[in-house]
């Protein structure tokens, strides 16, 4: 398969056989994702449209890989927007999101990782874990004593929590879950670990 020039993420293989392969480190074994740079003018067009997206993605679903579109100069054009300014230009053209963040979605998509949140008088901050991971667990991200001592998790989704107003809010209606040590943590839980060590 290799001497044919095909990328090992492409080898049928056993699980035993990917088990072996796994130890050798290949870089083609690694999910890829192509990004298509198209004109500013093509924006918003049907992308199977234009010259060259649909051959990218063609030889991306015969690689089980991703494809994204983006225009290089708008998202240059973007990273020098202050964020109202660049929300409303996004809003403009209809795009939604920013191929940057785009991008860091499919990303975290293409290697199985989610985010949680934890806030606090001081700061919020996003913690990194992979997709399925137990509320335990996701607490030893933060410290291996939350871990260690895990009671439960008080857990709301983030968009809930902005559509209430606040976390207190949110406790007022009843959204604020508690959650045990079989809890699968979610993609934009905010998080807040009882423990005692």
């Amino acid at each position: 398969h290799l001497d044919n020039l095909q990328p090992a993420r492409t080898c049928p293989m056993t699980d035993k056989e990917r088990e072996i392969a796994r130890e050798w480190f290949l870089l083609t074994t690694k999910p890829v994702i192509y990004a298509c740079n198209i004109k500013e003018d093509d924006l918003g067009k049907d992308e199977d449209s234009l010259p060259g997206v649909a051959d990218v993605k063609a030889i991306a679903a015969g690689e089980n890989a991703k494809v994204l579109v983006i225009s290089a100069k708008i998202e240059e054009d973007i990273a020098q927007m202050d964020d109202e300014e660049r929300d409303m230009f996004l809003e403009e053209m209809g795009i939604g999101k920013s191929g940057l963040d785009r991008l860091i979605a499919e990303c975290y998509d293409l290697l199985g990782l989610i985010s949680f949140l934890t806030a606090g008088p001081d700061e919020c901050r996003a913690w990194t874990i992979v997709k399925g991971t137990k509320a335990p667990q996701a607490a030893g991200k933060i410290h291996s004593d939350i871990e260690r001592g895990f009671i439960r998790a008080e857990t709301i989704n983030f968009s809930e929590m902005i559509a209430c107003g606040s976390v207190a809010a949110a406790k007022e209606k009843g959204l604020l879950r508690s959650e045990g040590k079989d809890y699968v943590v979610k993609d934009g839980d905010m998080i807040y670990f009882r423990f005692n060590v």
